[in-house]
């Protein structure tokens, strides 16, 4: 076999009892773990000859292992909890790992609460149970909130925070519209906002049948009491669901409620697809996609139902139907009932309908992962026709779009948004505070911090400084060299310094800040290569800015085209895109080629994100405080003084006694009074430094 010694001897003395097995390679790298009913026969199984053991990653594994370690446990149960939290903490190279939960959303309904909501959570607590319900997850976020908003349009339960619940004196908009009964101000009946609270239940649950029946007798009765305005709410709950009800297809005679897994595999790629059954109808199917799969299928199954049902909690019923058997059955449906709160059985049939049931969610399974496969083909041609239609030399794989934001000139915010493989890829977007110029008027060519000032609206400058400073950074990449840390970028969130960690406060936060800003460059390097293609927002001027910051830089290679949203004909009745290359005269029509159109989505996601940072920008600029500019006073005692104080005069106004109650000392109140004003009363020298966490003045 090949083995290490100590691997050697370790299987001569396993133990029969079941337990967890982990193999480590190299540097002591976890590479496996597994589970075990016996962890004698299981671990020994790994490494006879003539092993019939067809996973992919077996022959790896023998080449790689240097050790193995086992835990013996009392239960079946008890390892396949163990394997979970292993293989959370060492996430190994051959273990199955559904996509993190973090990214799934799922929607929570608390029913211990006093006046219970439904949230969008994306990680679940450990409390589900029998008063707490999860629901989904949802593979899109788009499924998910769609699912909120027809709940909160029908069923009337509050959808604010609890902060907000806690301090609203009057009805918001949403009472208004007849869809929150407002607790948080009026008095409302708890047992029939209970009854709301069961209904959503209910309907989220697939029990739609059931639910009919309660809320057709909730709108008898309310019409027999004359209560028709309560009578037309249950009307339309009973449309909404006879609306969800038409989506849904039956599957059995009975009104059993099951959750049914399928799976679809094509060498390392696998496709599950588990179907939502509930009232004996088809509910809802959900897909998940794994690649580079080096296990079988049955622990492909396995690592679904610990991960899924384990670590996502949605709200399964008692039973679950397999395409196959799965290792330690008995101990991942006692440990899943433990965890849920309920008993749970996994089931493989071998006949009648809930063999056929799985059946069809193999099909399901093989469908989706052919419509995957063939939406993958489409786009492999789309690109191909892409850099035919713009004389490219190759595929372009990643494209990068940039666009200047400004409102009136102020608050000049430039964007560059990424694309990989036809994707929108937002770990590579990026946004730019212009530097050429600064909210207060300058004249167009005055240096400031050695850049040129730019006049307010000069979009073709922006447009210059953004891309100069993208490109210096791709060209750093080409050739490796010192990183400007004077050029940094921020995401989503733009920072609130001034876009470039200028140096204030004293020399040591300044070495500090350039030493933050080498590493954060350091590690971010690898994001900065330069795109196959990079698109600009505007007509021929932009594009020959574009070009000009490039060649500037030395990147003549580099392909660059512009994309304008222009008028068709003179009386402007229509706007179309059109594409401007480098060298030819007559731009060409978006509409002339379905690939253009991926540049014409990338364009419209630069708008909204440029927008964005603009917005954040401008926020951030109009509510800042004046507190913000004195040096020494940081976030806990600018909210101290807010609290003690209640606004900026009566902070000025302030003796120092008082701002020394407020947990000021001698240096931040000089700072207060040199940068606010207020009253000129004497300091006291050698006060104690404020205990909070701002920075020592």
């Amino acid at each position: 076999m090949g083995l290490p010694e100590i691997a050697e001897q370790k299987l001569a003395t396993l133990p029969t009892s079941p337990g967890v097995y982990v193999f480590r390679g190299k540097e002591n790298v976890v590479l496996y773990v597994g589970k075990a009913k016996s962890l004698r026969s299981r671990v020994r199984s790994y490494f006879q000859s003539g092993n019939s053991d067809d996973r992919f990653f077996i022959p790896i594994l023998r080449e790689q292992l240097t050790d193995l370690e086992t835990f013996v446990t009392k239960s079946e149960k008890e390892a396949a909890i163990l394997e979970n939290n292993l293989i959370k903490e060492y996430r190994p190279r051959f273990n199955v790992k559904l996509r993190d939960d973090k990214e799934y959303l799922s929607l929570k309904l608390d029913a211990t609460e006093e006046w219970p909501r439904l949230r969008l959570v994306r990680r679940s607590d450990d409390d589900a149970g029998r008063h707490v319900h999860y629901f989904g997850p949802f593979d899109s976020a788009t499924a998910a909130r769609r699912t909120v908003h027809l709940v909160n349009k029908h069923f009337q339960l509050r959808t604010c925070s609890d902060s907000d619940f806690a301090r609203r004196k009057r009805p918001c908009l949403q009472h208004q519209i007849k869809r929150c009964p407002a607790p948080c101000v009026y008095e409302v009946s708890k047992d029939w906002y209970r009854e709301q609270v069961r209904a959503v239940d209910l309907f989220l649950a697939g029990r739609h049948d059931e639910l009919s029946r309660e809320v057709e007798e909730k709108m008898g009765a309310a019409a027999e009491s004359l209560e028709f305005e309560l009578a037309a709410v249950y009307r339309d709950q009973l449309r909404a669901v006879a609306r969800a009800r038409q989506g849904q297809r039956a599957l059995t005679h009975d009104e059993g409620e099951r959750d049914v897994i399928g799976i679809h595999r094509e060498e390392t790629l696998v496709e599950l697809a588990l179907l939502i059954v509930r009232g004996g109808r088809l509910a809802d199917v959900h897909k998940f996609s794994f690649d580079r799969v080096e296990v079988g299928n049955a622990e492909v199954l396995a690592a679904f139902l610990s991960q899924y049902y384990g670590d996502v909690k949605p709200n399964p019923p008692e039973e679950i139907l397999l395409p196959l058997p799965i290792e330690g059955k008995d101990g991942v449906q006692a440990w899943l009932s433990e965890q849920l709160g309920r008993r749970i059985e996994l089931l493989v049939p071998e006949r009648g309908a809930k063999k056929d049931l799985v059946a069809l969610a193999t099909e399901n399974a093989a469908h989706a992962f052919l419509e995957k496969r063939r939406t993958e083909t489409d786009l492999e041609g789309k690109l191909g026709e892409l850099r035919d239609v713009l004389r490219l030399a190759a595929i372009p794989r990643a494209i990068e779009c940039c666009d200047i934001s400004h409102l009136g000139g102020d608050d000049s915010v430039g964007a560059v948004v990424a694309m990989t493989d036809g994707q929108l890829d937002k770990k590579r977007y990026r946004s730019f505070h212009v530097k050429g110029r600064n909210n207060a008027p300058r004249i167009p060519g005055e240096i400031i911090d050695g850049m040129e000032s730019l006049a307010p609206g000069d979009d073709y400058g922006a447009m210059y400084e953004v891309l100069s400073r993208r490109f210096r950074r791709g060209r750093t990449e080409l050739s490796p060299g010192p990183v400007d840390a004077t050029d940094p970028v921020v995401g989503e969130a733009p920072s609130a310094e001034n876009d470039g960690g200028a140096p204030g406060g004293d020399a040591g936060e300044g070495l500090e800040r350039e030493v933050r800003e080498l590493e954060r460059a350091e590690t971010e390097r690898s994001t900065w290569t330069l795109p196959d293609l990079f698109v600009v927002d505007g007509g021929r001027g932009q594009l020959a800015v574009a070009l000009a910051a490039a060649r500037d830089l030395g990147l003549h290679d580099l392909c660059i085209v512009a994309l304008a949203k222009e008028k068709e004909n003179v009386l402007g009745e229509t706007l179309v895109d059109r594409v401007y290359l480098p060298g030819q005269k007559n731009p060409i029509p978006v509409r002339s080629s379905s690939s253009l159109v991926l540049l014409a989505r990338l364009r419209d996601e630069a708008h909204r994100f440029s927008n964005k940072g603009r917005v954040t920008r401008g926020d951030r600029r109009n509510f800042r405080s004046a507190l913000e500019d004195v040096r020494g006073i940081g976030k806990e005692t600018k909210k101290r003084l807010l609290s003690t104080f209640g606004g900026l005069p009566e902070i000025r106004a302030a003796k120092d006694e008082e701002l020394r109650a407020a947990g000021l000392h001698a240096g931040q109140i000089r700072a207060l009074r040199a940068t606010l004003g207020g009253n000129d009363g004497p300091v006291a020298e050698n006060e104690p430094p404020s205990t909070d966490s701002d920075p020592p003045f």
